[in-house]
């Protein structure tokens, strides 16, 4: 199509889009609820609103807050004894997975990045036998309320992530980390704050 024709094709058909997106988003929004709702042990709050179904896989383990904003392309999974708690008020960015086979806790107003990865096991590693077969070692992992997960950050088996803590962009957290502290890097380390001149 040649871009004048493109041009007009766009500007005739911009007011049909329109209104399709007008009826077309709230019903996939109701549709990603109901599924949601289907898959998982907990109640999904009206209130909770779904941009697209999240992938559940497991025992369906999870209990969802008031309010929450989950992106597209989540991943939820819980194995074993393992749950998935989410306060009220949380941001689930695009692409967040989240894997439990211990216990995962999410506090209220706690805000994960974009392709996080929040995961509370990890695989043995048994010689002479292929590491899926292996097994899995796992610690419960809480995210304080107000904390603030960067994108692509790797929280690993164990961790504790204080209260209104900050975690900068792809850094991997293998220690605790403390309430209100800023830490950044592979592995994470607290950084010091500056104040503005």
């Amino acid at each position: 199509m040649s871009s004048p024709l493109k041009h007009l094709a766009a500007r005739v058909l911009r007011p049909a889009a329109g209104l399709v997106g007008r009826i077309s988003d709230p019903l996939r929004r109701v549709w990603a609820h109901a599924r949601l709702a289907s898959r998982i042990h907990g109640e999904v709050p009206d209130s909770v609103v779904i941009l697209g179904v999240p992938e559940i896989h497991g025992t369906g383990k999870i209990t969802l807050g008031e309010d929450l904003y989950l992106y597209r392309e989540l991943y939820l999974e819980t194995r074993d004894e393992g749950s998935i708690e989410i306060g009220a008020d949380v941001v689930l960015s695009r692409g967040v997975h989240v894997a439990s086979f211990a216990g995962v806790t999410i506090g209220a107003g706690a805000m994960i990045g974009e392709y996080a990865s929040i995961r509370d096991a990890s695989h043995r590693r048994v010689p002479g036998q292929a590491i899926r077969h292996s097994g899995h070692d796992s610690a419960p992992i809480k995210i304080g309320r107000n904390a603030w997960i960067g994108r692509a950050v790797i929280v690993l088996p164990g961790v504790t992530i204080g209260d209104g803590a900050v975690v900068g962009a792809n850094a991997v957290v293998s220690h605790d980390v403390a309430e209100g502290a800023l830490v950044a890097g592979v592995p994470a380390r607290p950084i010091e704050r500056r104040n503005a001149a």
